[in-house]
């Protein structure tokens, strides 16, 4: 049975930094000497933006466990309200504005999302992780009220210095509305909530969160005369430092349906050689001695694809499964390894989504226009020079017959056609 740790006489703070965890923090050494005399109760908010996490959202949720691991109490916030008005911070334009209805829908499969790699209700663990909702406080806050007595603790000097703002009123085409104005006391009231009613001192969020972290402990302190703290966690970048989540192109999601087992696999093993043991430190709970191992070893070679391979399958089988990472490698194995082709109906439904380029055909199609339509071949006669030259096959299989014709053995689960020319380029063909 696993167990976990009671006393909490661990250095959180520097294995966090050492995990890489830790962007900025407040009162670092105090707050290291609170972890380490007693469990504490902390929190971190999520805001529907849309109906699945993506892997941005990994960092600080794993944060979250890793406390939870030494002994600490993690609630984790999603924002019912404040997914209803749009966190302006560093963004370039207002957000849209959801209807409530949806964002209830999406804070649902949310949850189902989170409690499919965090155990939210282990029998063996003293500290389980507990969601709240801030519709819950929001919905009954009189306005005149939450005015009075928050809006008060809030200077507008401070606020339209800060740099995202003073960018968006720069913008003579957006500027900002008062409702994406008002998300920093909303963010602020959460931690001053869950600090009256929860006992809440420690609030984890992205780095982009800094700013409403410190007003949230700048309310506390005003009206209690109490301390809190704040950790913020790294921004999860690509190597050109590009955001994930920023565009809907480049958002590897949590979500199956969203994005596959496989092409969630195919990231990690792709990713520049330069994150890896970074990825490794964070997404994985590998010794770092082990690691330190590996980043060493990636000198050479041969340990690249072997430490990537690595990352892929922890992290693939953390977020879908024994059964998620199995498809991952099996289709791996089919589409770029020379092996019979022993793929389920439900890889080829993964492959057609987001796997690989797919073409919809007709029934009857010769394999010189098929190789065509997939643009595995610019013209017929390049189409025929590929089948003469062995490079071509169907559902693996070398076909050297120019005049070939696809028939009802070629389809699949009477659906799909693998067509490859060499070892690194395929094409799923989907039949009418």
């Amino acid at each position: 049975m696993k167990t976990y740790n009671s006393i909490t006489n661990v250095d959180v703070i520097n294995y966090l930094y050492e995990r890489g965890f830790i962007a900025q923090i407040t009162n670092k050494n105090i707050l290291n000497s609170i972890l380490q005399s007693k469990s504490i109760t902390l929190y971190c908010g999520f805001d529907p933006t849309s109906d699945s996490l993506h892997i941005g959202h990994l960092v600080p949720l794993l944060c979250l466990k890793k406390f939870q691991k030494f002994g600490h109490k993690p609630i984790i916030l999603l924002g019912g309200a404040t997914g209803l008005i749009g966190d302006p911070s560093f963004k370039d334009s207002e957000r849209q504005l959801n209807p409530m209805n949806t964002i209830q829908q999406w804070i649902e499969k949310i949850k189902s999302q989170i409690s499919s790699f965090i155990d939210l209700n282990s029998k063996n663990h003293p500290h389980n992780i507990h969601i709240v909702n801030n519709y819950t406080w929001f919905s009954s806050t009189n306005i005149l009220t939450f005015l009075r007595d928050i809006g008060k603790f809030f200077s507008i000097n401070k606020m339209i210095n800060k740099d995202f703002i003073k960018k968006r009123l720069k913008e003579d085409n957006c500027g900002i509305s008062y409702t994406e104005f008002s998300y920093n006391l909303m963010q602020s009231y959460d931690f001053f909530y869950l600090y009256k009613n929860y006992g809440v001192i420690l609030q984890i969020g992205g780095s982009d969160q800094w700013g409403n972290i410190i007003s949230g402990i700048d309310l506390i302190r005003r009206i209690y005369n109490k301390k809190t703290y704040g950790i913020t966690v790294p921004l999860l970048t690509t190597i050109n430092n590009i955001k994930f989540g920023k565009t809907e192109k480049n958002t590897i999601w949590i979500d199956p349906n969203k994005t596959s087992p496989y092409k969630f696999y195919q990231y990690w093993l792709n990713i520049d050689d330069k994150q890896v043991c970074s990825f490794l430190k964070i997404f994985t709970d590998m010794n770092i001695e082990q690691i330190n191992f590996l980043e060493k070893k990636m000198n050479n070679n041969y340990f690249i694809p072997i430490t990537k391979t690595t990352l892929a399958e922890k992290i693939t089988k953390l977020i879908h499964g024994k059964q998620g990472l199995k498809s991952a490698q099996r289709i791996t194995k089919n589409i770029f390894y020379d092996h019979p082709l022993d793929l389920t109906l439900e890889d080829f439904n993964q492959l057609a989504k987001d796997g690989i380029p797919s073409i919809i055909l007709k029934k009857d199609i010769t394999l010189q226009q098929a190789l065509v339509e997939s643009k595995l071949a610019t013209s017929k006669s390049q189409a025929r020079y590929f089948i003469e030259s062995h490079a071509i096959t169907i559902n693996k299989i070398k076909q050297l017959n120019k005049q070939y014709i696809f028939n009802n053995t070629d389809r699949l689960f009477n659906s799909y056609t693998l067509l490859k020319k060499g070892k690194k380029h395929s094409c799923l063909i989907q039949w009418k």
